[in-house]
This record gives C-alpha cells, sequence and structure tokens, in this order.
C-alpha cells in the first residue's frame, strides 16, 4: 500500500478497513482449525446435509428471557402492567 493510496482517508476509515482485514483473517484461522479438529476426528466441515432432512431446531434461549423477566418481589411501573 503506497502513501498515495491513504490520501484523504479519515483515520476512522483506516480503521474499519484494518478491523475488516482482521475479521476476515480470523475468519479463516477458525475454519482451518475446524477444518483439523475434523479432520482428526474423521469427520466432515462443514457438515454435509442430507436432502430432505429437515434442518435442525434452532435454539435460541427465547424461553431464558422471558422467565428473566418474570422477577418476584419487583413492582412495575403501572405503565408496563
Amino acid at each position: 500500500m503506497t502513501s498515495d493510496s491513504n490520501t484523504g482517508r479519515s483515520l476512522r476509515e483506516i480503521e474499519l478497513e484494518v478491523l475488516e482485514e482482521g475479521r476476515e483473517w480470523t475468519r479463516r484461522r477458525l475454519e482451518q482449525r475446524l477444518q483439523e479438529e475434523a479432520d482428526r476426528q474423521g469427520g466432515v466441515f462443514p457438515p454435509q446435509w442430507e436432502k430432505g432432512a429437515p434442518p435442525a431446531k434452532r435454539v435460541d434461549g427465547g424461553a431464558n428471557r422471558r422467565r428473566a423477566r418474570k422477577t418476584k418481589g419487583v413492582a412495575r411501573p403501572r405503565s408496563a402492567r
């Protein structure tokens, strides 16, 4: 990269570019390490889904969030009832 290409760019733009490069490097490294572990265990990464097989149900913890709001002994403002 030359200094000419940096002329006129804000520090924020440079920061965002470097952060994106870091995320991409991290994604590739994670993919590599997961593949190595899958190879070591004799599996396939990413998993190959069978045609017609329904996708696994997603567990997002929604029930936990709902329960967390139900606190005993704490008065709610009348507007929230």
